[in-house]
């Protein structure tokens, strides 16, 4: 059997942060319990921020507003249709993850694998989606030239890839955390396609977190913080890997990155819950004093998180018609707690004043997240090749 990267065991200082991660997981999987008329409506950005983080990392760029297009099915509204084709590939394999993973009895097999990448893949069939590849892979640092990484020969690919199948579909005692992120590493250095390793790793990762069902996959994923810190995100590859494919480094550092990377998206997620609270109950103030209908809320709270508000947008939020839509949109406007901007088909609305001071105010009160291993970063950078 091809030899895998072995997983670390855990020290008292990472078995700690692992019970912190789960503790407030478990706070997370306590309040979606209880309807909430913002879950929707975060559950929908969250999944709009991985799809964004992900491919971020791998140079396909959009603006969270079309990250919550795709979500939403819409056209974009800035993307250009190459890195919109890329987009809704993701979208598809991250519909599919956070949708068939936590079935009972669901499996993590090569037949699953392959399939995901065909979904990422299946607008440009010379990348070969969902078959592995033959020839030798680099990766290479465009800004300086040169190769960073070898993946393994390609006659390795199938059988590093039965391993791996066969990994995932045998129970372990390891925590899921720590599972998954292992996952994710064996799948990125094994490198087995041609194109989109990278989003495929990641995509595993929050398959085999979304096997654990302690909380939804779309509030438990890491791809959105990854996306926000790329760089340490390459380094700590790099510093596991040193170069090529060497399955008997030492992966402590990886999972180190990976179990802080939960534990300040975890208080992220925590914050946003808290703050989804505090400016609905902002908004019902508003909604009260202007007389209007609670169905607007939807889209002054999309506004209050800093997105581009469409009258298609806001027609899929609550079902209206058109021109009812239309109507509630510009009396908002009217009153000034939307700004509309642009025109005809450009036509969108921006948060207004009123919204603007709940945000602001809202921000003012944050507290820094807490690091759980503040010198970790160091660490990476020292072991760099």
């Amino acid at each position: 059997m091809p030899t895998l990267f072995i997983t670390p065991e855990p020290d008292l200082e990472d078995q700690h942060v692992i019970a912190e991660i789960h503790d407030v997981r478990a706070e997370l999987a306590d309040v979606l319990r209880v309807p909430k008329r913002w879950n929707g409506l975060l559950r929908r950005t969250s999944t709009a921020r991985a799809i964004q983080g992900s491919n971020t990392i791998e140079g396909y760029s959009v603006s969270e507003e079309d990250a919550v297009a795709a979500v939403d099915d819409e056209p974009p509204l800035t993307a250009d249709e190459a890195t919109w084709m890329e987009i809704v590939g993701y979208r598809r394999v991250l519909t599919y993850v956070l949708n068939v993973a936590t079935e009972p009895g669901f499996v993590i097999d090569e037949a699953v694998l392959r399939s995901m990448h065909f979904m990422l893949l299946d607008h440009d069939l010379s990348k070969t989606p969902g078959r592995y590849r033959t020839n030798e892979i680099f990766v290479r640092d465009g800004q300086r030239g040169v190769n960073v990484y070898e993946g393994p020969d390609g006659d390795a690919v199938p059988g590093l890839m039965r391993a791996l199948s066969n990994s995932l579909m045998t129970p372990s005692s390891d925590d899921p955390l720590v599972r998954g992120a292992m996952a994710h590493l064996n799948l990125v250095m094994i490198h087995p396609f041609r194109d989109g390793n990278g989003r495929m790793a990641r995509a595993l990762q929050t398959m085999v977190l979304a096997q654990d069902q302690v909380v939804e996959p779309t509030f438990s994923s890491i791809e959105e913080w990854l996306g926000n810190n790329t760089q340490g995100y390459y380094d700590v590859l790099a510093a596991t890997g040193q170069g090529s494919w060497q399955p008997e480094n030492d992966a402590t550092l990886w999972v180190k990155f990976n179990l802080r990377a939960h534990h300040m998206q975890a208080q992220t997620m925590r914050r946003r819950f808290d703050e989804a609270e505090q400016q609905w109950r902002r908004l019902d103030e508003l909604l009260q004093a202007h007389r209007l209908s609670d169905r607007i809320g939807a889209a002054l709270f999309d506004a209050l998180l800093g997105l581009r508000v469409t009258r298609p947008s806001y027609v899929k939020l609550t079902g209206l018609d058109e021109r009812t839509a239309t109507r509630d949109l510009v009396h908002a406007a009217d009153l000034g707690l939307l700004d509309a901007r642009g025109e005809r088909r450009g036509r969108h609305y921006v948060a207004g004043k009123p919204l603007q001071r709940i945000r602001g105010d809202l921000r003012a009160e944050r507290q820094p997240l807490d690091d759980p291993y503040p010198t970790l970063i160091g660490e990476i950078r020292r072991a760099l090749p």
